[in-house]
């Protein structure tokens, strides 16, 4: 298959392309343990990103990164310390925090709540949200929770054996799925979630 943004495949990009690619398009990994560097601090991990994508202006650095510290509920105090030092939840806003400072127009999500408790998954979904809005972002969420997707998602498409077999508005997907897959991983979820995903917001 092909991977096309804004009409380009990603995979013919020369090296000029492929800088401006990762700048327009970052990601959040599933891991918030392993995907930071233990020896860096919170402002190297944040620094590093601006310098290898060439913001040169230090003060242009550091106003952006002091902007998503506060965009994603860190005190500015965290920039110190090292990411053995906060909570899974906090290491997951850090890695909010990385992907964001570029200023991407998509961010590509690989299950960014599946290693957290359930309530932390909470405020992250709804930190995520929030971020969507206010920075003018779109996901590409990678989830196995369909509750997950319902709350969070404005289309799903569904995958089965590395192929999708099946794709929708979320408002409509649920009601009107038609791939008997679709169906049984519908006829799967708990009993509770109504059609505007209030089971996760009263998880927070």
């Amino acid at each position: 298959g092909q991977v096309l943004l804004r009409g380009q495949d990603t995979s013919r990009l020369d090296r000029r392309g492929l800088a401006a690619y990762r700048k327009r398009v970052q990601m959040i990994f599933q891991d918030p343990y392993a995907s930071l560097n233990p020896r860096h601090t919170v402002n190297d991990i944040l620094e590093s990103a601006l310098r290898i994508h060439r913001v040169a202006d230090r003060q242009e650095r550091r106003r952006r990164i002091a902007h998503m510290l506060d965009a994603v509920g860190l005190p500015q105090s965290a920039l110190a310390r090292y990411p053995s030092e906060f909570s899974g939840g906090q290491r997951q806003r850090i890695g909010i925090a990385r992907a964001l400072v570029l200023r991407p127009s998509l961010v590509i999500c690989d299950e960014p709540v599946s290693a957290l408790d359930v309530s932390v998954q909470a405020q992250i979904l709804n930190l995520l949200v929030d971020l969507k809005a206010e920075f003018n972002l779109s996901y590409l969420f990678i989830s196995h929770d369909l509750s997950v997707v319902h709350y969070l998602a404005d289309r799903v498409l569904v995958m089965h054996a590395g192929r999708i077999v099946e794709e929708g508005p979320n408002a409509t997907l649920w009601r009107e799925a038609r791939h008997p897959y679709t169906r049984s991983l519908i006829e799967a979820l708990p009993r509770g979630l109504d059609g505007e995903g209030e089971t996760l917001r009263r998880r927070a």
